[in-house]
């Protein structure tokens, strides 16, 4: 179990930063070698599955997440996101939340990742690796 957190202040207010961290699919700008799919309909709410494919060529796996806590912000209350990762591959979970800093936001995203057949020996790496592909695609996602 990979456990990580990181806090990002973001340029944008919250309800613009929620908007653009929870577009799904645009994940796969943010993140290389992903692709994402939306599963269910529209809008985003508790029961959206999605699945972030990555994959360089024909090896890659399945990352399957489900919404499970759906609260956008509400000044001065923050939006709070969690997944469950549901693959067969990856598993654990995510939350996002985003507070208003005015006039700015501030995101903390925190994840307990788990890839099957890694050793817990790898833990540590992963979580670091993690940490930095995510501030990225926070980065990425939210700027102005």
């Amino acid at each position: 179990m990979a456990l990580f957190q990181f806090t990002k202040d973001v340029p944008l207010p919250a309800a613009e930063t929620w908007s653009r961290l929870t577009a799904w699919e645009r994940h796969a700008d943010a993140v290389p070698l992903t692709r994402v799919r939306v599963r269910t309909p529209p809008p985003t709410r508790v029961g959206t599955v999605f699945v972030a494919r990555s994959a360089l060529g024909p090896i890659g796996f399945d990352d399957v997440m489900e919404v499970v806590e759906w609260q956008p912000p509400r000044d001065p209350a923050p939006g709070r996101c969690r997944l469950e990762k549901r693959g067969t591959f990856v598993t654990g979970w995510a939350e996002i939340e985003v507070y208003p800093h005015t006039p700015h936001s501030r995101v903390i995203w925190r994840e307990d990742l788990r890839v099957r057949h890694l050793p817990a020996l790898c833990d540590g790496l992963l979580a670091r690796v993690s940490v930095r592909m995510f501030t990225r695609a926070v980065t990425r996602l939210t700027a102005p």
